[in-house]
């Protein structure tokens, strides 16, 4: 955060469907699909189709399904989409448009709706019909639970790493992380300290802690030494409690990372020389890179990469996005820029913020398409507008969150203080206590994250 000074600009609407052109190339002899309701809202929902191909391998495929009586599909991605009447077409694209046989591809779409929702019926790829599940999303009947592990956050995962598009931990095995994210070091320092943390940990049950270290605005800038230590410290904290620690670089003002190469390179040297041998750790180089292109913040972050990994080769490093972290669509583009010039560095992870009652449904579709070819992390969103007040949208948030647990994209949110603002978990004061857990404490937007974060995490190990 934040945007005391400016709010993100409109976002990207929604494209029109395209028709479809050509007839499929070959036949399907056999196929599965699984449809599962990421998330639902007033009059709108987010589907999610899973196809598999059980027949011989297909070079050109089209899945059609028949929507109900008031359904329609907005937007979609990971194919080609159209609609007659209630009959609904995805065809392949270019990257993913031949099945080999077993091969899968994930399809999703934002449908609006009147009256019921019902779950569509008659899929079909190539014209051969289809068998599955609808509803509940997921798997075979028969396939074995995961096998989880007991403990802290970091004591069962461990070093983490990007595999794919995932966050993965030591056995390999794609996770989410979920915490929450310090607002300005230099104004509420007193939040953040041994009852804060144990509370986060233990009565919140957070995965993560993300400490927001402003550059400018009386921050790094001003006393790079006092920061650093102050950071190192909330590493420590975090880690005493098992939880990761992300540390934040956050620029804002400015907007163009590259106005603190300098400073970054100090910053970045200094920690990652001293959390090397630590586990827990994350680094985020950039905040919200705003007014800035995609060739500048990748141009900052292949400097800004190598001075960490010279310390610390194993740790995974979080690129800021276009647009105040929006892979671009706050500023009229989308996640295409990255996917066709990504960062030349291993074991990165992209940043996308939002908040939720400014940021919906074409976000929401940027993310879902985006999410199959780059890995994300939510280093920050919140559950109110975009300038960190207004009321609560829990209905956005609600989406949101469950679009990211279906996903499995980490997230922190803002914030864990008692700013005077509707974005906080805590009722201004509340730091100059010691409760940081209890209703009479929380914010309406705490004790909504409190109960969403609070859940089990069951961190898959085998």
């Amino acid at each position: 955060m934040k945007r005391f000074l400016a709010l993100l600009a409109a976002g990207a609407t929604a494209t029109g469907l395209t028709v479809l052109a050509g007839p499929p190339a070959a036949a399907a002899t056999g196929c599965k699909v699984e449809y599962t309701v990421a998330s639902q809202w007033e009059g709108g929902f987010q589907g999610g189709v899973k196809v598999t191909n059980l027949g011989d391998a297909v070079s050109g495929w089209q899945l059609k399904f028949t929507l109900g009586p008031g359904q329609q599909v907005v937007q979609g991605w990971n194919a080609t989409w159209s609609q007659s009447g209630s009959t609904v077409t995805a065809a392949g694209v270019d990257w993913n448009g031949s099945l080999a046989t077993g091969a899968t591809a994930d399809l999703g779409f934002v449908g609006s709706f009147s009256g019921a929702n019902p779950a569509p019926t008659g899929f079909s790829l190539n014209g051969v019909a289809c068998t599955g599940t609808v509803g509940g999303g997921g798997g075979d009947d028969d396939d074995p639970p995961p096998v989880t592990g007991d403990g802290t956050p970091v004591e069962v995962n461990g070093q983490l790493h990007v595999c794919g598009v995932n966050l993965c931990n030591q056995y390999d095995r794609p996770i989410q992380l979920r915490g929450m994210s310090t607002h300005g070091l230099q104004w509420f320092s007193q939040c953040y300290n041994n009852a804060s943390l144990d509370a986060l940990a233990n009565d919140w049950k957070a995965d993560l802690l993300r400490t927001a270290m402003y550059v400018q605005e009386d921050g790094y800038e001003t006393d790079p030494a006092g920061f650093t230590g102050k950071v190192n410290s909330l590493v420590d904290m975090a880690e005493a409690r098992g939880m990761y620690a992300l540390i934040d670089f956050h620029t804002l003002t400015p907007g163009d990372p590259n106005y603190n190469t300098e400073r970054a390179k100090t910053f970045f040297a200094s920690v990652a020389a001293r959390n090397a041998s630590k586990k827990n750790v994350i680094y985020e180089i950039a905040n919200e890179p705003n007014g800035v292109s995609w060739a500048g913040i990748k141009n900052y972050a292949e400097q800004v990469i190598p001075v960490i990994r010279a310390a610390d080769p194993d740790a995974v490093v979080i690129v800021g996005t276009r647009g105040w972290s929006s892979l671009g669509v706050s500023d009229g583009s989308d996640e295409g820029e990255v996917v066709n010039s990504p960062v030349n560095a291993t074991n990165i992870m992209y940043a996308f913020h939002f908040y939720a009652a400014s940021h919906k449904d074409n976000y929401r579709a940027t993310v879902s398409r985006a999410a199959s070819r780059l890995p994300l992390f939510v280093t920050e969103f919140g559950t109110v507008s975009a300038t960190g007040g207004g009321a609560l949208d829990r209905s956005s948030t609600t989406a949101w969150l469950d679009l990211l647990d279906q996903l499995k994209i980490s997230y922190a949110n803002w914030t864990y203080s008692d700013a005077d603002e509707s974005s906080a978990a805590f009722k201004p004061g509340t730091c100059d206590g010691g409760d940081y857990s209890s209703s009479g404490v929380l914010t309406e937007s705490g004790a909504l994250l409190k109960s969403r974060i609070s859940t089990p995490d069951n961190f898959p190990t085998g």
